[in-house]
């Protein structure tokens, strides 16, 4: 087969993304195609810079190259990405592409870590990434970030003012925790809060934006309502343990969201202190909160399991002092960044193969 364009693409044609089981011409992946001679550059556009299948979708366009046009070929391809979206636009965040809530049925399972870590390793990877604390009561992102005496400044534009998230870590932040005193309690009843986490969404200048991540408070609630009311939301992320009470409440909190007149899809479960590992035996487990719990769950309920997070003296710690265990070099580290390109993956996956994300509308 000569080297041309057009016999190019048909090896290239070859090649299946192994999450949306199209091929790569199909899906509008191959870009820039140029040829020299016997060498070859094109681009190769994934779904996100999370992709986990980014070496196995290389290698695979190697060999069909190689097999179609002959091993004399030079190749250079370029692994590059755009996050894709179904939002349509509206007024409120539209220059964000996905937006994600981070939800458990019960508090004390580490979800704030879970969200401020999932944050830190989809920057880490290059993408755009945003957090809101819509946790009002007990906002705890501030500290998680190492920026609890930060206040956020505001910008005229077009005659509203914007307020101006904080950014550490490369993630763009918002939270109570950064208007009000630290050490002061937030009193408030539901509307309150409900009109804060508004603000948050529409009076908030965040930009250009692959992922926004809703830190939501624990159980089911007004605040859980006014998000899905107020924006579209690209799907849900719950948080649990292994053990039998986390997972019981875990699950109001996944059949909230499964309910027809929200019908939020559900992107997967994590599993949080999946088991315990001394930092002096790292290959140890000891499963202290039940083995499996999580997975199963998932399983029953038909749920992407993202991945499991051990529990470890570095996690406590790095929440303490305000430096995410995802930015160390450790198995929690490798344990977040995995579930990042889980998360990843399944926001690309939800795009590509269900309808478009709509504000959700409820009746009173």
């Amino acid at each position: 087969m000569s080297i041309s364009k057009e016999n190019i693409l048909k090896a290239l044609g070859e090649v299946q993304d192994p999450d949306l089981k199209k091929d790569l011409v199909t899906l509008g992946m191959i870009q820039q195609v140029n040829i020299d001679g016997n060498k070859i550059s094109f681009q190769v556009v994934l779904t996100t810079p999370a992709c986990p299948l980014k070496e196995i979708i290389r290698k695979d366009c190697e060999n069909a190259l190689i097999r179609n046009l002959g091993e004399d070929i030079e190749l250079d391809i370029e692994m590059t990405s755009t996050v894709t979206t179904t939002r349509n636009t509206t007024p409120i965040l539209k220059g964000v592409k996905n937006i994600i809530a981070i939800a458990s049925g019960k508090g004390g399972v580490g979800k704030s870590t879970v969200s401020s870590n999932l944050a830190v390793s989809l920057a880490k990877t290059g993408a755009k990434v945003g957090l809101i604390d819509a946790d009002i009561f007990g906002p705890s992102i501030p500290t998680m970030f190492n920026c609890e005496h930060e206040q956020p400044g505001v910008e005229k534009i077009d005659g509203k003012n914007m307020i101006i998230p904080i950014e550490q870590y490369q993630v763009k932040l918002m939270s109570i925790g950064f208007l009000s005193p630290p050490g002061n309690a937030v009193v408030w009843r539901g509307p309150m809060a409900s009109s804060a986490l508004k603000q948050f969404l529409g009076d908030t200048k965040w930009g250009e934006l692959d992922y926004l991540l809703i830190d939501l408070p624990p159980g089911t609630s007004d605040i859980h309502l006014t998000l899905v009311q107020s924006v579209p939301v690209t799907g849900a992320v719950i948080v649990t343990t292994p053990q039998k009470v986390a997972l019981a409440d875990a699950v109001k909190g996944l059949m909230m969201f499964k309910q027809p007149q929200i019908n939020v899809p559900l992107l997967g479960l994590v599993e949080n202190m999946a088991f315990f590992t001394p930092e002096e035996l790292p290959d140890n487990k000891y499963f202290i909160f039940g083995e499996e719990g999580g997975r199963r769950l998932a399983e029953s309920h038909e749920v992407p399991f993202l991945g499991q997070i051990p529990i470890v003296q570095s996690i406590r710690e790095s929440g303490d002092s305000g430096y995410p265990a995802v930015l160390k070099d450790d198995i929690t580290a490798e344990a977040f960044s995995n579930l990042a390109s889980s998360l990843a993956q399944q926001v690309a996956i939800r795009n590509a193969t269900m309808a478009k994300t709509q504000k959700v509308e409820i009746n009173a």
